[in-house]
């Protein structure tokens, strides 16, 4: 089943490959013989569904998740039960993909005002009289 980032954007299941493991912690005697944790292998590298930029920001979001091969693999076993792991799985997916999608805004420099220039200065000259009010005061003979 694809996951659906948004409503213009799901990522199909040929880009997906899910493979389940078993997973340490809770579970009691489960733990033992079910593979309830998830692995969940997104191939950014082959997909097709993501822009170039959107596949560029998503590879600086994923950091360690990134695999040699291009891919992305997330883990996910804090869940008992497998469907409620691969749930969790493909949710992180989406929401990192919806992160790479918002594009950052452009920093543009701007020029401080003149009116804020001459605000500075005239509170440096504050600034400036009231340490000089604090030095020593001369004598008047």
């Amino acid at each position: 089943m694809p996951i659906h980032v948004s409503r213009l954007l799901e990522i199909p299941d040929a880009d997906l490959a899910v493979t389940f493991v078993r997973a340490s912690g809770p579970g009691g005697q489960n733990v033992n013989k079910v593979a309830s944790a998830v692995q969940l292998r997104f191939d950014l590298a082959g997909t097709l569904v993501l822009a170039p930029r959107v596949k560029e920001r998503l590879r600086a979001l994923a950091g360690q998740r990134l695999a040699g091969d291009g891919a992305i693999v997330i883990q996910a076993r804090s869940q008992r039960s497998q469907v409620d792991n691969r749930r969790e799985a493909e949710e992180r997916l989406a929401d990192l993909v919806r992160r790479a999608l918002v594009e950052p805004k452009i920093r543009r420099a701007t020029k401080p005002t003149r009116a804020s220039k001459e605000r500075r200065l005239a509170s440096k000259a504050r600034s400036q009289h009231t340490k000089r009010l604090r030095g020593r005061v001369g004598r008047d003979d």
